[in-house]
């Protein structure tokens, strides 16, 4: 059974540890593609590592990736943190964030995939992100838990006199930066770090990474929670922007508990990234984590409506019209499906490391992380009792499977049932577990017990006792 590679979230092989992504659509040699820059998870141990390596797409398949090599090596071996790169004038500029991301040069190339060299100091901070706007002048923003911009000279790394803006939005932090400074922290706006920028109509879009400092159980928001990407609108590259919302939250769905809180199903931690239009369709690339740390993260990306009503307000995420007026957005769903928007191929084998939903939380599945280039599944450990593993969206066509092929490796006595729509949904195939006496995982084969067509969610939910009791590492069906 074929095997999906890339495409999928994440859309990146499943190997590929790229966080903090910043896409951009390059048109090079008479070619457009997307590419996609971050940071590089790495060390394991840590956050990212000492080198740059750049992906990319064309513009017309984001689920035919291809590995364009190292663009950038720390030059002096520090950890390299999120970079950003444009265009300007035919010379393509790379940000990387040395020391850590205490440190920021600008390198050149003439093309998009580097290699960028000759790195040049900077008057920037953590997490830059550069704008080239429509006119030519160039706009700078960065920081961490307070918010930086200014216009750039135009030797690209220089800050332009008189122009740099302290505190551009509210953020996230109480404390006071000397005695100028009087703001507290700001529950709406809340910045933290991430900063990336882009242009919607004539209006600046500033995407960062919202934290926040209060618990709302009942919404599934709990004291410094830092999953968000959210976002902001202005008519002026360096002020007056007015908040929006969230446009991605790595915490996966909101799960209704007997409590009546809100749970989160996935494993949240730090998020980065930006949107993006492509083809005329917008983008919004994030990452998430995998494994136990948060040292092994992995690039998303969901498609996204945007719009702008009739008063100047931007929506973005899943947008709600009225009237053909936008009125409302939440965010964007985290999916399996990433790139495959009709829906994952319901009858090709889907690596257990696409999944999006891993409950419970206070004993969660986790993914294991894959570090060696391999063709390998990945697979979801920690199966317990009332394990739920979760998969949006599969299309299964018109015509319905009659039986799905499952790889594990059986620890303990146990059994899975598998459902569609959620994980309380219809059972369609149902199995029993037991210890195979070996560590190899293999596949197995069952008959479905209900029929489905068309697109769905997919849940595996696991029953046994307190021990462990598989190892997953993917499915398919059987026509």
């Amino acid at each position: 059974m074929e095997t999906i590679k890339c495409g999928a979230n994440p859309y990146l092989p499943i190997w590929e540890h790229v966080p903090d992504g910043e896409p951009r659509v390059f048109n090079y040699n008479g070619e457009e593609r997307v590419y996609v820059y971050g940071s590089h998870d790495t060390e394991t141990d840590r956050f990212c590592g000492k080198d740059y390596v750049v992906w990319s797409a064309p513009s017309d398949d984001l689920t035919d990736w291809r590995y364009d090599g190292v663009c950038f090596n720390s030059p002096n071996g520090s950890i390299l943190y999120a970079p950003d790169v444009v265009e300007k004038n035919g010379t393509y500029y790379m940000y990387a964030a040395l020391d850590e991301g205490e440190r920021i040069v600008v390198a050149k190339s003439d093309k998009p995939m580097g290699p960028f060299e000759n790195p040049v100091e900077t008057e920037l901070g953590f997490d830059p992100a550069i704008l080239v706007d429509d006119d030519g002048r160039v706009y700078a923003y960065w920081g961490f838990t307070r918010s930086f911009c200014a216009e750039l000279n135009e030797d690209m790394a220089t800050i332009k006199e008189g122009t740099m803006v302290v505190d551009m939005i509210g953020h996230c932090d109480g404390r006071k930066w000397g005695n100028n400074d009087t703001l507290a922290r700001d529950n709406e706006f809340s910045f933290f770090e991430a900063s990336s920028i882009r242009k919607f109509n004539d209006k600046y879009i500033f995407i960062y990474s919202k934290k926040i400092n209060y618990s709302d159980s009942k919404n599934g928001l709990y004291e410094n929670m830092n999953s968000f990407l959210d976002y902001c609108f202005s008519d002026s590259p360096t002020g007056g922007f007015k908040h929006g919302g969230t446009v991605s939250d790595n915490a996966g769905d909101k799960i209704l508990m007997p409590s009546g809180d809100m749970d989160r199903a996935y494993e949240k931690c730090n998020n980065h990234g930006s949107i993006i239009e492509i083809k005329g369709q917008w983008y919004v690339f994030y990452h998430r984590r995998t494994g136990q740390t948060s040292y092994a993260r992995q690039a998303m990306l969901e498609p996204i409506d945007i719009a702008m009503d009739k008063n100047g307000n931007v929506y973005m995420g899943r947008v709600e019209y009225k009237d053909g007026e936008p009125i409302s957005a939440i965010e964007a769903e985290m999916t399996s499906q990433g790139a495959y928007t009709a829906g994952l191929d319901a009858f090709k084998m889907i690596n257990a490391g696409f999944a999006c939903h891993l409950m419970p939380s206070n004993d969660r599945p986790y993914i294991i992380p894959v570090y060696e280039k391999t063709d390998e599944l990945s697979p979801v450990v920690n199966i317990k009792n009332n394990s739920s593993v979760g998969f949006k969206y599969l299309n299964f066509g018109k015509c319905s499977p009659n039986g799905i092929t499952v790889v594990f490796n059986g620890i303990s006595k146990g059994r899975c049932e598998v459902l569609i729509d959620s994980p309380n949904g219809e059972v369609i195939a149902e199995f029993d577990i037991d210890n195979e006496g070996n560590d190899n995982h293999t596949e197995h084969i069952y008959e479905l017990c209900g029929k489905v067509t068309g697109k769905h969610a997919v849940y595996f939910r696991f029953f046994g006792n307190d021990e462990c009791i598989c190892e997953f590492y993917g499915f398919g069906f059987n026509a």
